[in-house]
């Protein structure tokens, strides 16, 4: 399935393109808010799954419309290693 390029900013300040991926499988799961129940649920699931993901050549990517340093705080309270990107 083809997407819209993009052009947005990770929880550790590094900017992301869809286009940098091409070529590898890219989970992309869009999330309403970091740290609320049900998008911390998910984000632990993606995050214990991460290992399987990446054996099968897939990347993880979170987006949301959190800003940068509430993605950081995220992350880091739950270690989530993959992206977390701010589209606000």
């Amino acid at each position: 399935m083809n997407a819209a390029d993009f052009h947005l900013q990770d929880q550790l300040g590094r900017y992301h393109r869809l286009s940098d991926y091409a070529g590898k499988w890219v989970v992309i799961y869009f999330y309403p808010k970091d740290d609320t129940p049900g998008c911390t649920k998910e984000a632990c699931n993606f995050r214990d799954a991460s290992q399987k993901f990446a054996k099968r050549g897939a990347v993880i990517i979170g987006i949301s419309k959190d800003s940068v340093a509430s993605h950081k705080k995220f992350a880091d309270k739950y270690h989530l290693a993959f992206p977390l990107l701010s589209d606000p």
